[in-house]
Formats: structure tokens, C-alpha cells, sequence
């Protein structure tokens, strides 16, 4: 009886386990039909977009910005170096080259552990589920996520072969660091490329996939150390390195440090300046795509035009006196160490003090002498226009345990330094087709990230006259015409409310012809060719130029450069009179590349081309022409003037003939420009405070502005061959009375030679009608209703 019970019981049990078996494989095969249809298309591993940072580069190819958050630099398989291949197989799956996407013993070794232990232990996991795990799936533990990451890796095995598999890992792979792929370890840990490495920091790599924190080899060095050692260990176990090449590698020290991709090319507001093009045409998602944004610049101009922005407003505070030394003296020289390189001004330490020189401790320990020659500039500020006492000797000034800023000047020797109150701003175009050559927004983008080159909006001054002049060449005057010099008073539309413009030098020189006129910058001559021409050509002779109309006062002070403009807006005028009349746009980016090469875009700017025609080939983009030939010719002759005999004579020590341009001061100081070019670049210099305060007595831009763009174009122009100004057909040269402005015999001495738009002969104007009939009285009163 107890027999035939069993017997019952087991028959009953096997039919339950039959059905229970039978079930869980109807609920197995259910299962695996949903997470099927659940499953991501593993095709779309055929077309892989890698995030990989926004990079900006020099036209000579120079890295100078990187922007996004994930550093990667993909490679081809045949690219990743056996050692490093073999030391991730040794890491992360040794039968990789074997399995079909799954190891199910080591599957089984996991599930084990976690049955009799109840914990979870890393393993099982092959390279191929780690790709499908990257790519495919996200990083939920779930044991649902896991029988997806089974079926996707056998999935994978059977499209995509194995070297292709590990190419995907080796690039997808984060490493610590914001380092994704093992290119980018290569450069963030050891600043190498991955042929570069030692077997022993390819091992270091690879063991940081288990715990990229954890074995980190900057922060955790001792944990990074026992992990790259098994690694190695691994590595000669399974026979991809033997006995001797394995104990040399553990021999190896840790040298691991975070390196950031040198920065070859500092122009930081050049990178702002792309990265926001590049934001507005791409979007968010052009911060991962890995785009390579080429500009114009070049080091050579760039690194110039940085020099001399940076030179020009330190010479400036110099002139006016050391306003402080830096707060209580730092108690060791690691508190040196935490403080900011500022523009070009290092922090330093004084250590000894000598007659004839100081020696500075440096950030990082590095010793300097100033010499006594670079510090005795530094008489105390007391206000824009007043200095202290010169100082007799270095103990005048400072004692040892200072803390001082110093700079190093162009000849290599150092000087004492402080952070400019003044700023500038510097930009180079390129005269023909408008490419920006180089471009120094401020003094240090990291201080102060306001672009003034692009952002300013600024009086001209008198940078704005060889518009006015532009204009009354048109209309029939000449550069003999003679204007009367002399006091005007032009009334408000209320009483008292008169304006009294005044030269800068406050004298009058009577009858003086537009070519001295513009050479001197008087401004009186401005203000009556403004009256005698009218606000309305003027205005639109500016706005042909590419002033905007809303930069230009209805009013007579646009005489005197009382509009708006950006210093770029004002090389792009100058750059009209250098290439022969014709407007060009500036432009900085020259192409776009994408993350693999291909070419997304190039700039196809409009050209200044002399020798186009209406039958000239499609193809070539020309440019609007805005002046003639004849009145470019004669604006050139007038501004090469300025550079000989005017405003900007210091010019001449760069030793051409061929540089032209002209100067700008306005009311009470507060902005110094200089405006001018070359035959191929055009270039504005320009130094103010942001905040509009005066420059100071004498602050002019002659003597602001115009070295900085000296120090430039003696850069840019060195060994480049002058080219001389070539009358067109249209202009004459004739003699004329230096007094009248009238032609003569060219045998009555007295006179001088002087070019002339023959193409205009017919509406040209005579000497006598250009004053207003009671110019005898030698100071009129006009009526101006639009003056206030």
C-alpha cells in the first residue's frame, strides 16, 4: 500500500514538473517573443556618431578652443596598438575572439555567486554585452535589461565581426576624466597618442573600465597601481607578454597626470567669436559632434596683434603712475601659486633687493631679475592727469616679501607691472575679401570677456572725417579746395544752448586746403564741409561704407565723429580706400569640417577685384564698388599724407611709404583710435575705459592707439614688398598756388603739385565757392535745430 502511495506521488509530481516545465517554457518563449520586439535595431551600429568635443582651429591648422563635455578622438582598429588591444582582452574578456557574444560559464559563475551569497559580483559580462550595454541599452540593473543584453550580443555576433565589435568598445569606453575611448585616456592621462604608450600605462588604460573612479590613476594612484599590476599579471598568464617584459613593466612608476590638450593657439575671443556662430547655426548638438571649425587667423598676426594690445595699454597705465602693490604680502610662496596670471602680468614674490635690480619669485618657483630700468616708471597714481614723485631707488618702492605683478617685455627682460585700468581693442582684415587676420577683443578674455572689437560701440572721433571728405570729393571739391579755418558758432534750438567746436590745438590757420586740413585733423574745416554739403550725403556716404543708420547723429557733431561704430565696422571702412573702392564683409570662419572630414562648409566671401568686369567669369564673387577709382585714388593720397606729414607721423619709423590712415580723439579723451592699412590689410587700434571715464590730458590717438598699430604692421608687413600708389585713368597732376589752390605755371616757384579728378572737371567747384558769403567776418552764427 505505502508502495503504490509512492509510486501515485512521484506520478503526480513528475506531471506537475512536466507541466510546470512545459509552462516555463511557453512563459520563456513569451518572454524572449516581447523582449524581442522590444529590441533595438543593432544595424544602427553601422552608423555610429561618437560625441566628440567642438574643436576651433587656426587657418595653420593650431588647436585653439574645445568645446563639450566628452573628450574622445575615435580611431579604426588598425589604429589601436596590439599591446593595448591585448590588455584590454586580458581586463575585460580573454575568449573574446572565441565566444559568440556570451559567456555562459561565466554567466553561470555570477548567478552561483549570487545564489549562495546574495551578492551581486562583477563578471560574465563580455566585451560585445558591454557594447550593447554602451550603445544599445541604458544602465539600469535590471534581470529584464540583462536577457536584452543577451539576445543583442548574440544578435551583434552574428552582423558585425569581432574587430569591429572592439573598435566600437575601444572608442565608446569611459575612462575617467571626461575621457571617453581610449585615445582620448591616452592624451588626458600621459599626453601621448596611443602609439606612444608603454605596455605599462596601455595596462594602466585598461584596467580602468571595472571602476574608472575607483582605479583612477590621479586620484586613487596606490588602487590605479594594484589594478594596472593584475592587468600585467593577466598579460603574462594567458602568454601575450613574457616573463622579462613583464617584470620590466611592473618596474614602471606611475606617471599618469591629468594633461589638458596643449592649447596651441590663445585666442580665446577668437573661439567665443566661432563657438557662437557655430551655436547659431547648428545648435546645442554641434557642442558633440566633432565638428573642426577653421578660421582665418593665423599664430603669426594673432600672437602680434595679443603683443600689442597688451603692450599699448600697459604703456598707457605706465604713463600715468603705479596705482597699488597687491594686498598684505603672501606668508609662503604657495600662496603665489594660487593667484592669476592676469593678460600678461604674473604675480610674483620679491626676494632681494639690489641697486640696480630686484629678483622675483615667480609661480612655481622659477626666479627673475627686474631690473631697475623696468621699475622706475612707477610713480604713484594720484589722479588721470597727476603723478607723485619719481622714485630714486627700488626701496622706494617695495621691500623684500612683496608681492608685485611683473610682465616680460618684447626684448625678453622683465618689468614691473600692474593690471591695466585702460582697455583696448585691435582687429586685422584682410583688404580684399574681408578675412579677419587677427583679432584682440580686451586685455585678457579670462579678466573681462567683453569683446570690444565686436561689441563697442564707440565715437570714432576723427576717424569718421574720410567720410565727410569722401563726400565733398564727390560733390566737386578737391584736395587744393581751401576752407576758412576759423571760429564758428552754431546755435541750439533754445538760447544759450550754442556749440563752439574748437581745433584740438585751440589755434585757427585761416584759408587751408582739404589736404592739410585732413593731414592736421582740423576740425573746424569738418564742421563747415558738413554745413556746406549737407547732413543727408554724408549720412549716406557712411551708410555706403556699412554704418548702420542709427550709429549717425542728425546733427552737425557728426563733423567731429560724434556717431557709433565698433572697431571692426571702422576697418571695414579703411579697408574700402586700401582695396580700391569697394566694400568687402569680414568674415571669420573659413570652413567646417565634420567629425570624419567631409566638408560642410566654406566661406565664399565677396572680393575686391580691380580688374573684373561686367564679362568676367560667374564664378568670381566681386564686391560692391562704392567710390571710384579716381576718388580712392585721391582718399589715398590724402591719408598716406596723414602717415607722412600728420596726425600719425611716429608712423613713419616703420620705414614704407605705403601706409595710410588716420587718427581719432574725442571729447574730453575718452576714446583714442587709430584707423589704417596697408595695400592688403586694413587695421584699427583703439583704447578707452569701458565705463567712459577720460583718458587723461594729452591722451590722443596718436599717442594711445598708434603704437599699438605700429607694433602690429611692423609684425605683419615685415618682408613684404611696398606697393605704390598708381594713378587711375581720370586723375591728372597738376601745379597749383599754395595759397589759392589755383593751377599755375609749374616754372613760377611757391607752388606744389597736386592730383585732381579730371573726370568731374565739369561740376568741379572753384576756390571761391566754397565759403558762405560773410566768411570775411572770420566767425559766423549758423542756426542748427538738430544740434541737441
Amino acid at each position: 500500500m505505502i508502495i503504490k502511495l509512492v509510486i501515485t506521488f512521484f506520478k503526480w509530481l513528475s506531471v506537475l514538473f512536466l507541466i510546470g516545465l512545459i509552462s516555463a517554457a511557453i512563459y520563456g518563449y513569451l518572454l524572449l517573443e516581447r523582449l524581442s520586439d522590444e529590441l533595438p535595431d543593432v544595424n544602427q551600429l553601422k552608423d555610429v556618431h561618437y560625441q566628440t568635443p567642438l574643436q576651433i582651429y587656426s587657418k595653420d591648422n593650431l588647436l585653439i578652443a574645445e568645446f563639450g563635455e566628452k573628450k574622445r578622438n575615435p580611431i579604426t582598429i588598425d589604429q589601436a596598438p596590439k599591446e593595448l588591444i591585448h590588455a584590454f582582452l586580458a581586463a575585460e574578456d580573454k575568449h573574446f575572439y572565441e565566444h559568440h557574444g556570451v559567456d555562459f560559464v561565466g554567466l553561470f559563475r555570477a548567478a552561483l555567486k549570487l545564489a549562495t551569497t546574495g551578492k551581486k559580483e562583477q563578471g560574465g559580462s563580455t566585451i560585445t554585452m558591454q557594447v550593447t550595454r554602451n550603445f544599445l541599452l541604458s544602465r539600469e540593473k535590471t534581470y529584464t535589461r540583462k536577457l536584452k543584453e543577451i539576445l543583442l550580443s548574440l544578435k551583434i555576433e552574428e552582423t558585425f565581426s569581432k574587430d569591429t565589435i572592439l573598435e566600437l568598445y575601444l572608442n565608446k569606453i569611459y575612462l575617467g576624466q571626461r575621457s571617453y575611448g581610449v585615445a582620448a585616456a591616452a592624451q588626458t592621462y600621459y599626453g601621448k597618442s596611443l602609439n606612444e604608450l608603454t605596455l605599462a600605462e596601455s595596462a594602466m588604460i585598461a584596467g580602468l573600465p571595472k571602476a574608472p573612479s575607483a582605479y583612477n590613476p590621479i586620484v586613487n594612484p596606490a588602487r590605479a597601481m594594484e589594478r594596472r599590476d593584475y592587468v600585467l599579471y593577466r598579460m603574462h598568464k594567458i602568454g601575450y607578454i613574457d616573463q622579462q617584459t613583464y617584470q620590466a613593466a611592473l618596474a614602471e612608476a606611475n606617471t599618469a597626470r591629468v594633461i589638458h590638450r596643449g592649447i596651441e593657439l590663445s585666442a580665446p575671443f577668437i573661439a567665443e567669436m566661432a563657438r557662437q556662430k557655430i551655436l547659431e547655426l547648428y545648435g546645442t548638438q554641434a557642442y558633440g559632434s566633432g565638428m573642426k571649425v577653421y578660421t582665418t587667423i593665423t599664430r603669426p598676426l594673432q600672437n602680434a596683434a595679443t603683443r600689442a594690445l597688451r603692450n599699448a595699454v600697459h604703456s598707457y597705465d605706465e604713463r600715468h603712475g603705479y596705482r597699488f602693490k597687491l594686498p598684505d604680502a603672501p606668508a609662503q610662496k604657495t600662496d603665489i601659486d594660487k593667484m592669476p596670471i592676469i593678460g600678461d602680468s604674473y604675480p610674483a614674490l620679491i626676494k632681494r633687493i639690489d641697486n640696480d635690480k630686484a629678483t622675483v619669485q615667480l609661480r612655481g618657483g622659477k626666479n627673475v631679475e627686474v631690473p631697475w630700468n623696468n621699475m622706475k616708471w612707477a610713480r604713484k597714481f594720484i589722479s588721470r592727469n597727476a603723478r607723485g614723485a619719481a622714485p630714486q631707488s627700488i626701496h622706494d618702492l617695495f621691500k623684500i616679501g612683496d608681492a608685485i605683478f611683473v610682465r616680460q617685455l618684447n626684448d625678453k627682460t622683465w618689468a614691473l607691472a600692474q593690471i591695466p585700468e585702460a582697455e583696448g581693442a585691435f582687429v586685422a582684415i584682410d583688404t580684399i575679401d574681408g578675412a579677419i587676420l587677427a583679432l584682440a577683443g580686451g586685455y585678457d578674455f579670462n579678466h573681462n570677456k567683453f569683446n570690444r572689437v565686436t561689441q563697442s560701440n564707440r565715437q570714432p572721433g576723427s576717424g569718421f572725417k574720410p567720410i565727410i571728405y569722401t563726400t565733398a570729393l564727390e560733390k566737386g571739391y578737391t584736395a587744393a579746395s581751401l576752407i576758412n579755418d576759423a571760429p564758428i558758432v552754431l546755435e541750439g534750438s533754445r538760447p544759450g544752448h550754442e556749440w563752439r567746436p574748437e581745433n584740438y590745438n585751440r589755434r585757427f590757420s585761416g584759408p587751408t586746403s582739404l589736404r592739410v586740413a585732413l593731414r592736421q585733423s582740423k576740425n573746424l574745416i569738418s564742421v563747415r564741409l558738413l554745413l556746406n554739403l549737407g547732413i543727408k550725403p554724408v549720412v549716406e556716404t557712411a551708410m555706403r561704407f556699412g554704418f548702420q543708420k542709427n550709429q549717425l547723429p542728425n546733427s552737425y557733431t557728426l563733423a567731429l565723429g560724434s556717431g557709433q561704430a565698433t572697431p571692426l565696422q571702422m576697418a571695414r571702412a579703411y579697408a574700402v580706400f586700401a582695396n580700391g573702392g569697394f566694400l568687402i564683409e569680414p568674415y571669420l570662419i573659413d570652413r567646417i569640417e565634420s567629425g570624419d572630414g567631409k566638408l560642410l562648409y566654406q566661406a565664399n566671401p565677396q572680393v575686391a577685384c580691380l580688374d573684373c568686369t561686367s564679362e568676367s567669369p560667374s564664378f568670381i564673387n566681386q564686391a560692391p564698388r562704392i567710390i571710384t577709382p579716381q576718388i580712392n585714388f585721391l582718399m589715398n593720397s590724402l591719408l598716406r599724407d596723414v602717415v607722412q606729414r600728420g596726425t600719425a607721423v611716429k608712423a613713419k619709423r616703420l620705414g614704407r611709404t605705403d601706409l595710410a590712415g588716420k587718427t581719432g580723439t574725442t571729447n574730453d579723451h575718452r576714446d583714442a583710435w587709430f584707423n589704417g592699412y596697408s595695400t592688403t590689410i586694413s587695421a584699427t587700434a583703439w583704447v578707452g575705459f569701458d565705463n567712459f571715464n577720460s583718458l587723461g590730458y594729452k591722451e590722443t590717438g596718436g599717442a594711445a592707439a598708434l603704437p599699438m598699430w605700429m607694433e602690429f604692421m611692423q609684425a605683419a608687413l615685415q618682408d613684404k614688398p611696398e606697393i605704390p600708389l598708381t594713378p587711375p585713368e581720370g586723375v591728372a597732376k597738376m601745379y597749383v598756388d599754395a595759397e589759392s589752390g589755383m593751377m599755375m605755371s609749374a616754372e613760377i616757384p611757391g607752388g606744389i603739385w597736386e592730383f585732381f579728378d579730371t573726370t568731374q572737371q565739369a561740376h568741379m567747384h572753384t576756390n571761391f565757392e566754397f565759403t558762405p558769403p560773410d566768411e570775411a567776418h572770420f566767425s559766423e552764427r549758423h542756426p542748427i535745430e538738430t544740434l541737441f
